[in-house]
């Protein structure tokens, strides 16, 4: 990136501009209020002075009459913050700078000479318009009448009366110091140290600026650049300062903000991926089984060589009709998982009778808890006797849940159906009182082809159904809960189980319409 594109350099840039600009400001400010107080000249008034120069420079000429007056005052006078001029009585004005004075001093000046000369009796009374201008007669007559130090021409120009240069007795010329020095003179006189000035707090401020703004952001925005580099190569650990509650500290509180979603998404597709994998794995087993018994069957019934009577015949294909029943049944699992977890399908939404859904499953299972030496019972409260959903996929968790309960149940006991009102809706429970799930199995027992002990693949764990309502530990497809789960959740409700030795209790809470 080119320096001149930085941000620092265009708010340092900025900052800087703005600062000259305020020291210009305050630096034309002051020298006008200078100009307009008349100030110029501190611990000394301009009448004080003009008598201080006059009398200089009548001790200068009383020593050498033909001393140089326009160099004595370029050197001696100078480094004064306020002009003023001298006039000879030869008509010579000699200024101490450049500057150009208003013609009202000049003719209060010339006014003054005569006036001089009215006293010595060097001329006859009345003005002078040839050497002192038109109206010097009449300035003449008022400083014969005295009056302040500050007089006033009839234009109204306010100035100090000139102080006179006398030597050896004679008005040699006059001294004429402005009330108030130019704005213009001012300027020049004060610009080389104001220039000075403002240089240096130029500078200064540059220096602070950098050190206390834009020095810690550069350091937290280099952090939080640090950060973005090492969370885009990977590093999702990675995580900017966001310390201090301003901008960028909101800026980095979004980047970690940020970060941590993508950790949390990060592990959740790593965790997706190994469920994925775990899933095609027993997947691929589950089909394998059955497969490979049908294949071993078949090549053995199409073996001429071997001679088989036609009771081992029979019961082989009554194996390969089982193992093909299995099979399919395994398959239908998974696409209606693969349906229910993924959105497909739609469910007939209506108001089911409890009542209906449980003399359903007692129907279906009567026979079943008749061998099993297990009693089947229902309990359907006052409040809690019509749930609202789809009454095919409604039935088809209870079935699953009762399968599950009719496998672990013990003979002499009793399995109940039972609903109740809840705060988050209606709650259809299934309890037995078999030996219960381990701790360890709880939390997995509603992920798909979850096994027990994964060195044993035909040993489930405890109330693992089986959608087709068989029996035994092996018989099962493994999804049986993972379908009841998925059921459940595409109702918006929740399944839960609660499970020691001696009762076990899966409860599905349905939202009210």
């Amino acid at each position: 990136m080119k320096w001149y594109r930085s941000l620092y350099w265009r708010i340092a840039l900025g900052v800087v501009t703005f600062l000259a600009a305020m020291l210009a400001v305050q630096a034309v400010l002051f020298v006008w209020t200078v100009s307009r107080s008349g100030r110029s000249l501190p611990g000394q008034s301009p009448v004080r002075l003009g008598m201080t120069v006059a009398l200089d420079l009548a001790n200068l000429l009383e020593r050498d009459p033909r001393a140089d007056l326009r160099h004595y005052i370029k050197e001696q006078y100078a480094q004064y913050a306020h002009p003023f001029f001298v006039m000879m009585a030869d008509g010579t004005v000699i200024a101490s700078g450049s500057e150009t004075f208003p013609e009202p001093l000049m003719a209060m000046a010339r006014a003054r000479l005569q006036f001089g000369e009215r006293i010595r009796g060097e001329r006859p009374p009345g003005p002078r318009p040839d050497r002192f201008g038109p109206g010097a007669g009449e300035r003449a007559e008022r400083f014969e009448r005295g009056g302040d130090r500050f007089e006033r021409d009839p234009a109204g120009f306010r100035f100090v009366r000139p102080s006179p240069i006398l030597v050896n007795g004679r008005l040699a010329g006059v001294v004429v110091v402005p009330p108030q020095a130019p704005f213009g003179f001012l300027l020049g006189r004060y610009a080389p140290m104001l220039a000075l000035v403002a240089g240096a707090v130029l500078v200064v401020g540059a220096v602070l600026t950098s050190a206390m703004i834009f020095g810690p952001a550069r350091r937290r925005l280099r952090a939080l650049e640090a950060a973005a580099r090492k969370l885009g190569a990977g590093d999702l650990s990675a995580r900017a300062p966001d310390r201090g509650g301003d901008e960028i500290a909101a800026v980095a509180s979004a980047f970690n903000a940020m970060a941590d979603d993508l950790g949390a998404r990060a592990e959740a597709l790593a965790a997706s991926d190994r469920v994925r994998r775990q899933l095609l794995a027993d997947v691929s087993h589950e089909l394998t089984t059955p497969v490979t018994a049908m294949r071993g069957y078949l090549e053995t019934l199409t073996m001429p060589e071997v001679k088989l009577d036609e009771a081992t015949r029979a019961r082989y294909l009554t194996i390969i009709g089982d193992e093909t029943s299995r099979l399919e049944r395994l398959i239908g699992d998974l696409l209606d998982l693969a349906r229910l977890e993924g959105g497909g399908g739609t469910l007939r939404l209506e108001d089911v009778p409890v009542a209906h859904l449980f003399d359903r499953v007692v129907a279906r299972h009567e026979r079943r808890c008749a061998d099993a030496g297990v009693m089947m019972t229902t309990a359907i409260a006052a409040d809690a006797d019509v749930v609202h959903g789809d009454r095919d996929r409604l039935e088809q968790a209870l079935q699953n849940l009762a399968v599950n309960a009719i496998r672990y149940a013990p003979r002499a006991s009793v399995m109940s159906l039972a609903s109740r009102a809840t705060t988050g809706g209606i709650a259809l429970s299934v309890e037995d009182h078999g030996p219960g799930i381990a701790a360890e199995h709880l939390p997995h027992i509603f992920d798909r082809f979850y096994k027990g002990d994964p060195a044993r693949p035909f040993e489930w764990p405890q109330n693992v159904s089986s959608t087709d309502g068989e029996t035994g530990r092996s018989s099962g497809s493994g999804l049986g809960l993972s379908i009841v789960k998925a059921i459940v959740e595409r109702h918006g409700g929740t399944l839960s189980v609660e499970s020691r030795p001696g009762r076990t209790v899966f409860e599905m809470i349905l939202p009210v319409a």
